[in-house]
């Protein structure tokens, strides 16, 4: 049991880092530690980790919306084309069981990270109020698909490729992409755990438990300093957490 609990504390830990920092999805964080350390089953693991990542993700746009930092409206449209293509990308991956992309959101988390410290984001809510909202909208449905599309034929990074391509694509400011994000990750998350808790059953509700309110706690932690951090310090914090971590589950995979 103190394994367990400790084991739940350091992925909710590094999840919700991860989460309220980055808009990272708990999963990429979660799965691996426990179906390594407890011995979990891959599908049960995803299972809490996506249930993990609903209430994380939700606090998280809840506080990066109260301070303005948040996109609703072009995040519904994006949303309605990840939710739509990741049944397309599924459906394709279905059709080709030999294709794999393994470990994809593993090195996207650690280039992603370096990146941000590299070369921070900096464009400011005025130059991202000059996109015209018809482009805006067009933009935000064709990365939606991508990130879609490659979420359901690989089965993991939406989260990083929606933090990348709202800052590099849609031109977003670092906490307004980070908000949007999350927004949008804790409506797929859910649809993603209802649909395992629907096929898989019930998990371990130790696990479960635990591992949502752990990541609920740090996430909140983080969304809160995130929101009173400048933009400098926020892209710089997001590259270490964003690279640690990638190290850190890069770690994982390879003790298991």
């Amino acid at each position: 049991m103190t394994l367990k609990v400790l084991v739940c504390f350091l992925a909710g830990l590094g999840a919700g880092l991860g989460t309220g920092f980055a808009g990272m999805s708990a999963a990429a964080v979660i799965s691996p530690m426990l179906i390594t350390f407890l011995g979990l089953p891959a599908y049960e693991a995803v299972g809490v980790a996506l249930a993990s990542d609903v209430l994380a993700s939700a606090v998280s746009a809840y506080t990066y919306g109260k301070n303005r930092n948040l996109d609703v409206r072009n995040g519904l449209v994006m949303m309605a084309a990840v939710l739509l293509f990741t049944l397309v990308g599924s459906w394709t991956a279905s059709r080709v069981p030999n294709a794999t992309m393994g470990g994809f959101s593993v090195f996207m988390t650690l280039l992603l990270g370096i990146r941000f410290i590299l070369r921070p984001v900096m464009t400011t809510k005025e130059s991202m109020a000059a996109v015209s909202a018809r482009k805006r909208a067009v933009q935000s449905v064709v990365c939606g698909a991508g990130v879609g599309f490659i979420c359901g034929f690989v089965g993991a990074g939406g989260g990083m490729m929606m933090l990348l391509l709202l800052t590099g694509v849609l031109g977003y400011e670092l906490k307004t992409a980070v908000g949007t994000s999350v927004f949008i990750m804790a409506f797929t998350a859910l649809t993603g755990a209802l649909s395992h808790f629907a096929i898989g059953g019930v998990p371990d509700l130790w696990c479960l438990g635990l591992c949502v309110v752990f990541t609920l706690l740090w996430a909140r932690v983080a969304a809160l300093l995130a929101n009173r951090a400048s933009a400098a310090a926020l892209n710089r914090a997001t590259g270490v957490v964003l690279t640690v971590l990638g190290a850190a589950i890069l770690a994982v995979r390879l003790f298991r």
